[in-house]
């Protein structure tokens, strides 16, 4: 059995970094986790390919010669998916669709696909062969139950190049103990945080650094301290030795809930692993928006001193924020810019409320017949699904203006140097320059320092930078270039 497994373009978005990969000679961010994980749960005798389309161009050779072609997706690659459907129909190609998009949505779909694997393959993928095996597989596979990941195999690392991205993933753990309004986390991976063992993740980690791979490696987890304790006694120890016997080969991020400010241990322990970055779902400074859409573990502090705590830990705080809740008043946009500028949250991306299919949000609007129509998965492109209370213009103006201010040269920079202040990595390991690092930082002056506008504040930022705080060079030439993505995605 031959399998082709395509995983579809990634439009430009916040999070593809598609004009700051270029600095660095990437094509990509992040490969096909779920895929590679689902490629080693196929029989070992089979012949499996690999296609990401975001760094390679699918062939219709490559189409004819498979038995069958499994395609994964998020919502956002939609359009993608769509054409790969349609020139696997027209090569006379059957079609197996799993992952979130499908999961949510895979009546869409029905005329398209021939198979569904849908929710999480440990379950549901067994059956899917088991029938495809006595010749009565069946249009849809589903399940409601939540696998234990621990019997998870490692993904098939052998089956793609590492080089065109620019960091690696891995996942630790999947579910959140919270329970957002708008959030889908909880219906694909449920609230009870289920994990890998400690073997599993340093045999993945194994597998990585086999490859030679040096540089970042993204957790990504729905929320990877849902299960604190087990973190803080059975992971990040193991970890931090793992990563001191190696030289420190690679740098984590992940994504966490506000609560990690509460915990020093974990925070410390997070940092002296390998972490430096992590993003955290801050949606709003307003209470009211926070009750409304049930994200409680926000309310009730401060959240400004909450996100200097964990910068003073040495991690970088990327965060999500959200306008169009139902108790925003115009008012919200300045206080938005205002937030994110005393924070020193570099990475700050500011959406629009949207409607995933079968949330709890969802639900809600439909009931109130105030939805419009599906969601395109990327909630900063200023898109509507639903009928706000906000007049539809003063929210999208509104919205507009955040970005445009918040990634302004003067603004941009401004937060770098407030960022940089409060930063306190660990001190255990040195910066080591690669080409690639040179090649970025010779790439930012010609395109920051010379050519665009607003160049002064760049050369301000790397100067500044340079002799009050040298061993942070290489991290504020970072997060230069990436502001120029930031400006770019948000003036298209």
């Amino acid at each position: 059995m031959k399998i082709l497994l395509v995983y579809p373009q990634y439009p430009p978005t916040f999070w593809s970094f598609k004009y700051a990969l270029p600095f660095v000679g990437k094509k990509a961010a992040f490969p096909p986790l779920g895929l590679l994980t689902v490629a080693s749960m196929l029989p070992s005798e089979w012949e499996k390919k690999v296609i990401d389309m975001n760094v390679s161009k699918l062939e219709d050779k490559d189409i004819k010669w498979a038995d069958l072609v499994f395609v994964s997706a998020m919502i956002i690659q939609k359009q993608s998916v769509k054409a790969v459907f349609k020139r696997c129909r027209a090569l006379g190609k059957k079609i197996v669709a799993g992952g979130p998009l499908f999961t949510t949505g895979h009546e869409e779909f029905e005329k398209e696909a021939d198979h569904f694997v849908l929710n999480e393959a440990e379950i549901t993928l067994p059956l899917f062969l088991r029938d495809l095996e006595s010749g009565k597989l069946k249009r849809i596979y589903t399940s409601s139950e939540f696998p234990d990941i621990s019997r998870t195999p490692i993904p098939l690392w052998n089956l793609i190049d590492l080089r065109p991205y620019s960091s690696m993933s891995l996942q630790y753990s999947r579910g959140c103990p919270f329970n957002c309004e708008f959030c889908d986390i909880v219906i694909m991976n449920g609230r009870v945080p289920r994990s890998k063992s400690k073997d599993q993740i340093l045999k993945e980690l194994d597998v990585i650094y086999a490859r030679n791979w040096k540089g970042n490696v993204f957790f990504v987890d729905d929320n990877f301290i849902g299960n604190k304790e087990v973190l803080k006694k059975e992971i990040l120890p193991y970890l931090a030795q793992w990563m001191k016997e190696r030289n420190y080969p690679f740098s984590f991020n992940t994504e966490a809930s506000i609560n990690l400010a509460d915990d020093e241990d974990l925070m410390r322990l997070l940092s002296e692993a390998g972490f430096n970055t992590v993003f955290i779902g801050i949606e709003t400074p307003d209470e009211g928006g926070l009750k409304e859409c049930g994200k409680f573990q926000n309310i009730n502090r401060n959240l400004i001193a909450s996100i200097k705590k964990i910068q003073g830990f040495g991690l970088q705080v990327q965060a999500g924020f959200i306008v169009g809740f139902d108790s925003d008043t115009p008012s919200i946009f300045d206080r938005q810019i205002n937030f994110i500028q005393r924070s020193g949250i570099v990475t700050a991306m500011v959406g629009v409320l949207e409607a995933l299919p079968k949330t709890r949000l969802y639900n809600r609007l439909n009931r109130e017949g105030r939805l419009l129509k599906k969601s395109s998965g990327n909630n900063t492109e200023g898109l509507l699904n639903f009928i706000p209370k906000m007049d539809v213009k003063t929210l999208l103006g509104g919205h507009k203006r955040i970005l445009s201010t918040i990634y302004s040269p003067k603004n941009y920079y401004q937060r770098v140097r407030t960022f940089l202040k409060n930063y306190k990595p660990v001190k255990n390991r040195a910066w080591t320059l690669s080409p690639e690092d040179f090649r970025a930082f010779l790439g930012s002056v010609w395109h920051l320092g010379i050519r665009e506008k607003g160049r002064e504040y760049y050369w301000l930022l790397l100067i500044n930078t340079l002799f009050r705080r040298p061993g942070m060079f290489p991290l504020a030439v970072t997060l230069s270039i990436y502001g120029y993505h930031f400006r770019k995605l948000s003036s298209r």
